[in-house]
């Protein structure tokens, strides 16, 4: 499959600075990328997709590798992925590779935001919208993961606006959420996510992208703001630019630990409330019929909305 230079020089780039980011101000332990580092977002349908996606692993994700044994690090980034255990579907998955040069972390995205975009919604596999073969698959532990280290309980997350997710992995020991956006996102849902929880919360945003078709510079405007939130909310570190840069803060994995508790949730008070509940959007929409375009998705969606 022919995926063309842009991809080639994205990874190039992202080897550069990931070179950059551990050569001044000492060695990180962690380093975090943006939802789509090697492919940008533009609105391609299924067929470009497939085109531009890669595997994991594979030949990018072994470069990246390489780079994580380098430095003895972990190292943490999105992509659009295709899986032949999937045929057809198009994946956006988050991806932790160890000091080893081992993938740690694989994840799925959990579910896709709706009803936001005018005329178009994601084509996008979440493990939402194909829920029941998901867990057969894989099992029901690997539908919230968390990823235990010697650095920390890692989560990793490209949704937005969700505080359920977050309490969930919360409750499963996650003590750092690692999140991505592309194109903004809202920076109190971060922050929250931090206080509400007391765990420590890193997003990372695209910065400006020059030469992206179609789009500003400064995409949808809302490029930058990447930022690290510690247990209570506060501002550890941010970036103060929307252009590349890094945003770094040291975590005391081990004196957290000793104080940390996973959040004591009243289940008997909110679980009546959450069993009535009738979603929007059923689970498993994605398991008998895949959009072929944005504007197919809308369509299909449409179809199945409940509280239209």
């Amino acid at each position: 499959m022919r995926r063309g230079p842009g991809l080639r020089a994205n990874l190039e780039h992202m080897l550069e600075l990931i070179d950059k980011s551990q050569f001044y101000g000492g060695k990180k332990d962690l380093l975090c990328f943006h939802e789509f580092p090697l492919q940008g977002w533009n609105p391609w349908d299924r067929k470009e997709l497939e085109r531009l996606s890669i595997e994991v692993p594979g030949p990018e994700t072994e470069a990246i590798a390489a780079k994580a044994k380098q430095y003895q690090c972990y190292i943490k980034f999105g992509v659009y992925a295709i899986d032949n255990e999937w045929p057809g579907h198009i994946l956006s998955v988050t991806t932790i590779i160890g000091p080893d040069g081992e993938i740690v972390a694989r994840d799925w995205k959990a579910r896709n935001i709706k009803g936001v975009f005018t005329g178009f919604e994601l084509v996008t596999t979440t493990v939402y919208n194909v829920l029941d073969r998901y867990v057969e698959m894989y099992g029901a532990d690997a539908v919230i993961p968390v990823h235990r280290t010697p650095i920390g309980n890692l989560a990793t997350s490209t949704t937005q606006m969700e505080p359920e997710l977050f309490r969930a992995m919360a409750m499963k020991g996650a003590e750092m959420i690692l999140r991505t956006a592309s194109g903004g996102f809202t920076p109190g849902d971060m922050q929250m996510t931090a206080a509400y929880n007391r765990v420590y919360t890193v997003i990372v945003n695209n910065s400006v992208s020059p030469e992206n078709p179609g789009f500003l510079d400064d995409a949808f405007g809302g490029a930058g703001g990447t930022a690290i939130y510690g247990p209570r909310g506060d501002t550890l570190a941010e970036a103060d630019s929307k252009f590349e840069q890094q945003v770094i803060a040291r975590v005391p994995i081990a004196s957290f630990r000793r104080r940390h508790q996973v959040p004591d949730v009243h289940k008997a008070l909110y679980g009546p409330v959450f069993d009535a509940y009738e979603p929007r959007f059923d689970a498993n929409l994605f398991a008998d019929y895949l959009p072929s375009s944005l504007t197919d998705t809308k369509r299909f969606l449409a179809e199945q909305d409940r509280w239209r």
